[in-house]
């Protein structure tokens, strides 16, 4: 006989807590008499959990996470869940909801993540519902070293205000150390929504799910961000030829030993050491010989010249630290710009450290498939170095690989996963890859997982640089794919071989007709480099392509485009 379910699909539950649910109560009926009226009360309590939707907009899984995590909490605190991925989120139906926290990062020049483009959009367009029913709260993550800091966050929270939302807790903007931040935004969050749903924020009700339906344990990773892995730098190998302009290193790692993972399309978190010239510039300002004892982040002392070099960041210089300082540092590039604007100002190390942010990770693209290269893990690192205010500079990570990495002997690293930028799960599917410079640094690793996979779906690149004898990174591999057939096409931009400049967005142009044919063919769109120029121009020229080839007018192109994203079909890697 066939029975109706305990939780009925009209529950404000998703598909697996409802299974979760209805298998649980139906455990507890079959265990005999005596245990039905205490089931009862559970499932009443059950369904007086309040919804919550759970927004989230990210480049590269951070939001995500959060998100994640946020549900769980919100798990114990009388809500039941949903977390969304902003691409799927209509903002009609979002007018029905009641509950809702937004968790979103900003890219590029103040820009929403591709996956929150759409719904950013909607919500900010004339005519868009009201919201006058939903209480929310945002949590906006940035990065202090950029102008717009936080930007979206900020706008999607001024476009709620003015579409009639309830904000319940302010929004917090959190910086790349956003961990207490975000736990404080959370909790007074989450007791704000139990608090307006007329309920005390408790503690959801414990129940025995006995012991067929216990989760899993999960083992924690042994080395994560908090945790890096101290690995053995195995290679450092320029690409560029001789004469180049530019310096492009090939950079390789063991994971031997480690317990990390990572599969194409995912980024390698890397934390550098600072240039050993900056940290003796930054010593002689301060008056100090580098031995002197100061913090560490964990709280252990340790020498001056230690925490410079490995813990303490030396870029932008802290609001704090221009306080201490004075107006004449307010500007100042770097920190050494703000300590030679103070003139010598007397400060203790101690109050020097205190005022300076951590050392944060650099991402990188990782260039490798694990099944290519069991036990490595490989990054293409385009090194930075430029002169402003008559001082040379450093990229910090990009030159502490090639010049100081190998004497460095262990880096430490961990595996930043991009869900959002993965080849597809089925592998006929074609793929158009587009990536000038180091952006070619994720389709090494897709053709290399295509190739171990024995996927047969086309493959087709578009790469470009300066110049075609100097800066043709991995040009060896390339023609050899190309030549074996895994490369189906490979379209190349060279922008300074020729008196007009020529850009991978131009010679997607020429190939509009071919491109099209691929598209409607289910291709897969992938974009993978600098966000403020490039990404953009490949973005118009996309939009061209469809115009023109496919004869569709701008709006129903942009239409088309949007639909490629929420589909999955339209992925961008870009920084």
């Amino acid at each position: 006989m066939t029975t109706a379910p305990f939780i009925p699909d009209s529950a404000p539950f998703t598909p697996d807590q409802r299974a979760w649910l209805n298998g649980f109560f139906a455990g507890m009926f079959s265990r005999g008499p005596g245990t039905g009226s205490a089931t009862l009360a559970q499932a009443g309590q059950a369904q007086t959990l309040a919804p919550l939707t759970i927004l989230w907009g990210s480049q590269t899984g951070a939001s995500e996470g959060l998100a994640k995590r946020a549900a769980r909490e919100a798990g114990k605190r009388s809500f039941a869940p949903t977390i969304v991925d902003m691409a799927q989120a209509d903002v009609a139906k979002l007018a029905g909801e009641r509950n809702v926290l937004i968790i979103t990062s900003t890219y590029g020049d103040g820009e929403p993540p591709d996956n929150a483009r759409a719904l950013h959009a909607a919500v900010r367009a004339e005519g868009a519902p009201a919201l006058t029913g939903i209480r929310y709260s945002i949590c906006a993550l940035g990065d202090t070293n950029y102008t717009l800091f936080c930007q979206c966050g900020k706008e999607f929270d001024a476009a709620f205000e003015k579409l009639g939302a309830s904000r319940v807790s302010p929004r917090v903007d959190c910086d790349v150390e956003y961990e207490a931040k975000f736990t404080a935004w959370l909790d007074a969050s989450l007791t704000a929504l139990a608090s307006s749903n007329g309920a005390a924020p408790a503690q959801a009700p414990a129940l025995d799910a006995g012991p067929q339906q216990a989760a899993p344990k999960v083992a924690e990773p042994r080395y994560t961000r908090a945790k890096p892995f101290p690995a053995p730098l195995l290679t450092v190998r320029k690409l560029n030829a001789e004469r180049s302009a530019k310096e492009v290193n090939h950079v390789e790692f063991s994971l031997e030993g480690s317990d990390l993972a990572y599969e194409a399309g995912d980024a390698l978190g890397v934390f550098p050491h600072n240039c050993l010239d900056i940290v003796s510039e930054v010593l002689a300002a301060l008056g100090c010989d580098g031995e002197e004892a100061v913090p560490a982040p964990d709280g252990a002392e340790i020498p001056l010249r230690r925490a410079l070099t490995e813990f303490y960041d030396l870029g932008k210089p802290t609001a704090e630290l221009i306080a201490t300082l004075g107006t004449g540092a307010t500007g100042a590039f770097h920190v050494i710009d703000a300590l030679a604007s103070a003139g010598g100002i007397a400060i203790k190390p101690a109050d020097f450290i205190a005022r300076l942010k951590r050392i944060q990770p650099r991402l990188y693209s990782i260039s490798s498939s694990p099944k290519a290269h069991p036990g490595q893990v490989h990054l293409t690192v385009g090194a930075v170095r430029f002169e402003i205010h008559g001082r040379r500079r450093k990229g910090v990570c990009s030159t502490f690989l090639p010049e100081r990495g190998m004497s460095a002997g262990t880096v430490p690293v961990f595996v930043h996963p991009n869900k959002a930028f993965r080849p597809p799960a089925n592998g006929d599917t074609p793929i158009i890859m587009i990536g000038p410079g180091t952006g070619i640094a994720p389709f090494r690793a897709f053709l290399e997982e295509r190739q171990a996979t024995g996927a047969k779906g086309r493959n087709w690149l578009f790469f470009g640089d300066q110049r075609e004898t100097t800066d043709f990174l991995y040009k060896d591999e390339l023609v050899a794919v190309k030549e074996a057939g895994l490369l189906t096409r490979l379209d190349l931009a060279w922008s300074r071989d020729q008196a007009g400049k020529v850009y991978v967005q131009n010679r997607m142009i020429d190939a509009a007709a071919e491109l099209w044919s691929w598209l409607e063919d289910g291709a897969h769109v992938y974009v993978c480099g600098d966000a403020s120029r490039m990404a953009k121009d490949v973005d118009a020229a996309l939009h061209q392509v469809i115009e023109t080839a496919g004869g569709k007018p701008a709006e129903t192109a942009a239409e088309y485009v949007q639909q490629l994203r929420s589909a999955k079909r339209y992925q961008r890697d870009v920084y």
